[in-house]
């Protein structure tokens, strides 16, 4: 890394810390949410499978500015989180990682979802007549079968919000040092005179993640087919 200037590692810092972030806090979350579209039966099941991919289909942008109308300040779920535990979203980092992990969850849901589909449910039928809680069946039986699959997901939505720079820019801004992405730095860069080498060192440095995180997706997927030819 030493052909980056500083201010340039800087946004490759920030980039890996709200990236992993993103990824670690809606890992849970995209399990759960997996978990009911691939075994749940209940109403409203096809508008939350909606609701999960909407980030996939709508603008970047519009999802940044739903997450200001929410997050920011004076926005409902803002406002609440601010004036009981201090915590702001709008223009800080924690912002850019909210934003990076909406833009990620569906890649993640669906690759997680995939691979619960692919575990023969009479595998945890088995386990349920043995006397193991759902909760149990699903810790010892359903997540070593789907973990390659989890992997997988958590790896594509790390490759994504590296990527993200619509709904952050629009949420959290581009301020240097806090919220001050790979993407968005890469823009700024572009918009100065003179600034071309910076954002090609910047490009390359993108290309390389984003090569790493695609080369072990496909690993892991291929280990997940061979996994379900077994």
């Amino acid at each position: 890394m030493e052909f980056l200037s500083p201010q340039e590692w800087q946004a490759v810092a920030l980039s890996l810390k709200v990236s992993l972030w993103a990824t670690l806090v809606s890992l849970p979350l995209g399990i759960f949410v997996a978990m009911l579209l691939a075994r749940g039966n209940f109403w409203g099941k096809q508008i939350l499978n909606i609701l999960v991919h909407l980030p996939l289909v709508l603008p970047p942008v519009v999802t940044g500015y739903l997450l200001l109308i929410l997050f920011g300040r004076r926005g409902p779920a803002g406002a609440f989180l601010y004036d009981t535990l201090g915590f702001v979203f709008a223009f800080r980092w924690t912002g850019a990682a909210l934003a990076c992990g909406v833009m990620a969850f569906p890649l993640m849901v669906r690759a997680i979802r995939l691979a619960i589909e692919a575990v023969d449910p009479k595998l945890e039928e088995a386990a349920g007549t043995l006397g193991a809680s759902r909760a149990a069946t699903f810790v010892v039986v359903t997540l070593p079968l789907i973990l390659p699959g989890v992997l997988a997901g958590a790896v594509l939505a790390f490759a994504r919000a590296m990527g993200e720079f619509g709904a952050t820019i629009t949420f959290v801004s581009n301020i240097p040092g806090e919220t001050e992405t790979l993407p968005t730095a890469i823009y700024t860069l572009l918009q100065v005179p003179g600034g071309e080498a910076g954002a090609l060192r910047l490009v390359l440095v993108s290309l390389a993640i984003a090569m790493a995180a695609l080369v072990a997706s496909e690993i892991l997927a291929r280990r997940v087919a061979r996994g379900i030819g077994r």
